[in-house]
């Protein structure tokens, strides 16, 4: 025995996955001893690890076959042949808790002479660890006037594998007034997107999702349940933009008018609503006298009867205020008529009743007379005279009024007709008008005649003229139309 077992490799390397089957063998390189019979190679050990272990088996040809044995969480099993080894897998792998192991496999024969290899085992990774989502705090109520921004709930996200396998994205389910923002590496914080409004949505679960890079992608959840606490930020909105009632006169006191109705959106005690009459006044007395609303019902109540003679109809205020700090209110106007009913008997006004039931202070006519017993003869006479009287003066006003319509007529035709023949004359002829005589030689200026001039004057458009001869008419004749203002 003078040769000891040696390896053709002092070094080996094993790759596993960590899905590898339990029970798979590795074998591992042979060893080798010149030697022969019992000097020859006996027997295996296996040392370095915890996990493993060596177990030793007979084969066919009386040789020993040592099988490595996981022993914990990574058991793994080592048959060696007379010049062949093999690891056998016994139980699954996690890359998680060891990626890499190094175990030492020696070889012996029947003397002491032995040889030693090392056996590293590299763990693969595989995608089968989800991302771990951990919810560090989270509010579990928000007011609804919670300014955009607010921090809902702080989140820490992690996942075990490595590489694109341990790579995590995070989002949100559905169309929700959140976002996710990431505060460091693995921390996220899910915060209010926009205002938040209690009457359209009270409660929200809130969806966080977290998934890795593998191919597939595992993934994983939250849910945050959040309630929405209301403010007092809707006042009360009544039923109808106005109401009006009729109530017939001589009604009993208490008699129920009508009910007015407001809702509020709000919640609890924002919601409360309560009626009160408003201020007013009722021929000098407190409308609260005339009528009266019952806080809770919104029913309103005649406190007094009515009488149409007196009061025909009333206008008042109704105001519906919530329960909230500060509160809030809304008016209406009610419009309420009185009905008249036949509950009074006719009076006789004039002649006045004298007391003991006659008469009195007052002449009366018998009740049967000669015809022509009340008139009076002269008195007809006087009256159709001055009905006649007024009857001529108009008519004469009439006529008066009609003459000088016409003769002003008249006069506007013939100064239009004058105007006309005016402006045909050449330059250079002779012009006379009503005793003014002229003779233009070269004159260079437009004549006019103005139609309603009240003076029935000839105007000139210029300022100058040629050889104009004025004549004075005599004492009794009519001024002429062309006065001296007018030349200069």
């Amino acid at each position: 025995n003078d040769n000891a077992p040696s390896f053709r490799e002092a070094e080996m390397e094993l790759k596993m996955s960590e899905t590898t089957v339990p029970g798979s063998r590795f074998p591992l390189a042979e060893a080798h001893d010149p030697d022969s019979g019992q000097n020859s190679l006996q027997s295996y050990e296996l040392s370095g690890d915890e996990h493993f272990s060596l177990a030793v088996q007979a084969g066919p040809g009386g040789d020993q076959r040592p099988e490595l044995v996981l022993a914990k969480a990574l058991d793994r099993e080592e048959a060696a042949f007379h010049e062949l080894g093999a690891i056998t897998l016994l139980r699954s792998l996690d890359f998680e808790e060891g990626y890499s192991y190094a175990l030492e496999v020696q070889a012996h024969d029947a003397g002491a002479l032995f040889d030693t290899a090392k056996v590293v085992v590299t763990v693969t990774d595989v995608n089968d660890n989800a991302p771990e989502l951990t919810v560090s705090s989270a509010l579990s109520e928000i007011s609804e006037d919670a300014p955009s921004g607010t921090v809902v709930a702080l989140l820490h996200v992690q996942d075990r594998d490595s590489g694109a396998n341990g790579e995590v994205r995070c989002s949100l389910d559905g169309d929700i007034p959140f976002r996710l923002e990431k505060s460091f590496e693995d921390y996220y914080r899910v915060v209010t997107a926009r205002e938040l409004d209690r009457e359209q949505v009270s409660e929200y679960n809130v969806t966080v999702r977290a998934a890795d890079g593998g191919s597939p992608a595992l993934q994983s959840s939250a849910v945050l349940s959040l309630r929405v606490l209301d403010v007092n930020d809707n006042a009360p909105v009544f039923s109808e933009e106005r109401y009006s009632a009729r109530l017939a006169e001589n009604n009993a006191a208490g008699a129920l008018v009508l009910r007015v109705r407001a809702t509020d959106a709000d919640w609890g005690q924002n919601a409360r609503v309560r009626y009160r009459l408003g201020e007013g006044r009722v021929r000098g007395a407190a409308l609260s006298s005339y009528v009266s609303v019952q806080a809770e019902t919104g029913a309103l109540y005649a406190l007094r009867s009515f009488d149409y003679e007196e009061v025909r109809e009333l206008e008042l205020c109704v105001r519906a205020e919530d329960g909230g700090a500060p509160a809030l209110s809304s008016n209406v106007s009610v419009r309420l008529l009185i009905v008249d009913e036949n509950d009074n008997a006719p009076q006789v006004l004039y002649p006045p009743a004298a007391s003991g039931g006659g008469w009195s202070g007052v002449e009366l006519a018998p009740r049967s007379s000669e015809p022509g017993a009340l008139a009076d003869g002269s008195l007809t006479r006087w009256l159709v005279l001055a009905v006649g009287a007024v009857s001529c003066l108009l008519v004469a006003l009439l006529l008066l009024l009609l003459a000088l319509r016409l003769r002003r007529w008249r006069r506007e035709q013939l100064l239009a007709a004058e105007s006309g023949a005016v402006r045909g004359v050449p330059v250079s002829h002779f012009v006379g008008i009503d005793g003014v005589r002229a003779f233009l030689q070269s004159y260079s200026h437009e004549v006019s005649l103005t139609a309603d001039s009240r003076k029935s004057q000839l105007r000139l458009s210029g300022g100058s003229c040629c050889d104009t001869l004025p004549a004075r008419p005599p004492p009794d004749e009519p001024a002429p139309l062309l006065g001296q203002e007018d030349l200069a």
